[in-house]
């Protein structure tokens, strides 16, 4: 849905697509070939319209990803790179379209791990001490199973590891205490009720985002 511009393409046409399509990030493709992303900052901070948009410093090269890529990847892509849109190149690396991040989104909103009611675990450990069979077997000993999982460093603590899991149980009170029993320390608890539905909503925005 977003066009790519030429790299012949001047400042102005960049700034007036920007405004139709209502995004900061345009793809700049010269001959197939993926050149990088021009910013309506980048152009305003020259204060030259006329240029052609191949002359800016583009952002993102390097944000691309290839045709079948999980979303997990496009997200961490688009990270990397700093940018709210990755390109998506087919099998000999020609240009092929953008995907946004907020497409990405919306495309992981829908996935069963998070349309499936539950709840969701935030675990702390040494990077020693993660073993996701073991924790998988201390919870389906109490009759739960986990939908998805997520393993980050810890921002507080470089050495230690975070696990989101998203677990199909409401209450999470057994599982919490045969997990601490076994020396696992839980940080977070996030609760899905049937009769709160906000609580879903706040469910589904952390798996969203991935923001713990």
């Amino acid at each position: 849905m977003i066009p790519p511009l030429k790299g012949t393409d001047d400042a102005h046409k960049a700034i007036v697509w920007m405004e139709e399509f209502r995004c900061n990030y345009l793809p700049v493709v010269e001959e197939g070939k993926l050149l990088g992303f021009i910013s309506e900052e980048i152009i305003l901070e020259t204060n030259d319209i006329d240029r052609e948009v191949k002359n800016f410093n583009l952002l993102g090269e390097k944000s691309f990803v290839q045709k079948g890529t999980h979303f997990y990847d496009i997200l961490k892509v688009a990270a990397e790179n700093k940018v709210q849109m990755v390109a998506v190149l087919d099998e000999e690396n020609n240009y092929f379209g953008v995907i946004t991040v907020q497409d990405t989104m919306a495309s992981f909103a829908q996935t069963a791990a998070v349309q499936m009611p539950g709840s969701v675990l935030v675990l702390s450990m040494n990077h020693i001490d993660y073993s996701l069979a073991t924790i998988s077997r201390l919870i389906e000993e109490n009759n739960a199973k986990i939908l998805s999982s997520l393993v980050k460093e810890d921002p507080l603590d470089n050495s230690r590891l975070r696990l989101v899991l998203k677990i199909n149980q409401t209450d999470l009170s057994r599982t919490v205490a045969t997990l601490e029993r076994f020396g696992y320390r839980v940080i977070g608890r996030y609760q899905e009720l049937q009769q709160e539905p906000a609580n879903k909503e706040r469910i589904d925005m952390l798996l969203r985002y991935l923001d713990i």
